[in-house]
């Protein structure tokens, strides 16, 4: 009996389904690079934490009241009696981690990044599964605006480096200490006479997380919300100069932008500036990243007193839309540079050989093992997307040279095995400035 994949997670592989070219492999590969190439310019480093953590940590940061920790936690509790949980998003265990190592220190910003599963237990829709996958960037040790503005330009620029259009920057400031304060009592104030048309979600949320009813999505929360006072009417001066720098940098860079006075994000953690990105091409569901400043978490975790800030994309809805402006099949693969093709048995050891000498130098290479007649072979190693050719017999052997066939042009060209490795290096070195 064939044992079903679970509901709302997924297999990537080199070819799926028709109609699943967002799980092909090639796709994830080439987000994961970007993603890497992205990071390198921006001089991050890479962090990989655990996929669960003790639950605790995730209830003090991400918040209890939120959808997260309320709903969506996949929490179990192992055989020494604790409580532990998959991670739902990513900063609370790289906070954790840089305590746990030691690695915050007053000297210098750390920058970060991770990809990774993260994992919720919702109902399964387009860009939304329970096993999900993140790229995100943490900085710490830096207050200024400047850093705010740099992030958004950094996430932007990584759906520019993909290719991805349409897409909305939406900005906002949460403010800190008695300023958001007053703003809690007055928004409280607004909706208490209006308290019974709520959604149930927002009801419940009033007295212990207010602010998070912005973030309701719910169509009778969005009428009343419509005429909802401002938290940004009531920033300090600080944190006011705060957010007019950022987007005054943003819109010095080209970046385009707008304001959104509801935008509160998901988790408990944020103050001061917060973001999302969204796409025109997505559906209800169309926040494809987004992130915000956290100064105060990592105190709150046991770590010193140091600001933080950081965004997380969600891949799997990266993929959605990079589809939206571009085919799978224009997407670039990793090339197949050299296929080998022995004969028979006989060859093999000796294609082998001339493998190794060709992946020494970084050339990728395939032999096949399947000694079919030439014709199939060749069909398979076409549709494999392979650049050259080399065609194995007892000839090539015994003189040790080898036709080398260019399957795009049908160009040969006999070659010395000696010289086989730094002619092919040329070649495809060649081959691929002019693509």
């Amino acid at each position: 009996m064939t044992i079903p994949i679970p509901t709302g997670v997924f297999d990537i592989v080199p070819k799926p389904h028709h109609g699943d070219e967002w799980r092909s492999s090639h796709l994830w590969s080439f987000v994961d690079s970007m993603a890497r190439r992205l990071a390198e310019l921006y001089a991050c480093q890479e962090i990989r934490t655990p996929i669960f953590e003790r639950t605790e940590l995730f209830s003090r940061s991400v918040g209890d009241d939120t959808d997260i920790v309320s709903k969506e936690m996949y929490t179990f509790e192992d055989r020494g009696g604790r409580s532990l949980s998959l991670r739902p998003e990513g900063t609370a265990g790289v906070i954790r981690a840089l305590i746990t190592e030691r690695m915050l220190h007053s000297s210098g910003p750390t920058r970060l990044f991770y990809l990774g599963p993260m994992f919720r237990y919702e109902r399964p829709q387009a860009g939304r599964v329970r096993q999900h996958h993140q790229f995100g960037v943490e900085v710490f040790g830096v207050a200024g605006p400047e850093q705010d503005a740099e992030l958004v330009e950094m996430l932007v620029t990584f759906y520019k480096m993909l290719g991805i259009t349409d897409l909305t920057v939406h900005l906002n400031s949460l403010g800190t200490g008695s300023a958001r304060h007053v703003f809690v009592e007055a928004f409280k104030e607004f909706l208490r006479p209006q308290l019974g048309a709520l959604s149930e979600d927002s009801r419940k949320r009033f007295e212990k997380n207010p602010l998070r009813i912005l973030d309701s999505k719910a169509p009778e929360d969005q009428a009343i919300l419509e005429n909802a006072p401002s938290i940004l009417d009531f920033l300090g001066a600080e944190d006011k100069a705060h957010f007019e720098i950022v987007q005054s940098i943003l819109s010095n860079q080209g970046v385009s932008f707008e304001v959104n006075p509801h935008l509160v994000r998901g988790l408990d953690y944020y103050q001061k500036t917060v973001f999302e990105i969204t796409s025109g091409k997505l559906g209800a569901q169309n926040t494809v990243g987004g992130g915000g400043r956290y100064d105060s978490l990592v105190k709150e975790l046991g770590g010193p007193d140091m600001p933080g800030i950081g965004f997380a994309t969600g891949l799997e809805r990266v993929i959605h839309t990079l589809l939206k402006s571009r085919t799978a099949a224009e997407i670039p693969k990793n090339p197949l540079h050299i296929a080998l093709l022995p004969m028979s048995e006989k060859e093999v050891r000796y294609a082998m050989n001339v493998a190794s000498r060709l992946r020494e130098v970084g050339l990728s290479c395939f032999i096949d093992f399947s000694f079919k007649k030439l014709k199939n072979t060749l069909s398979r190693v076409v549709d494999m997307q392979a650049q050259y050719v080399i065609v194995i017999g007892e000839t090539e052997i015994q003189t040790n040279r080898l036709e080398v066939k260019r399957l795009l042009t049908g160009e040969k060209k006999i070659v010395a095995l000696e010289a086989l490795s730094s002619f092919l290096q040329q070649a495809v070195n060649i081959q691929n400035e002019s693509i």
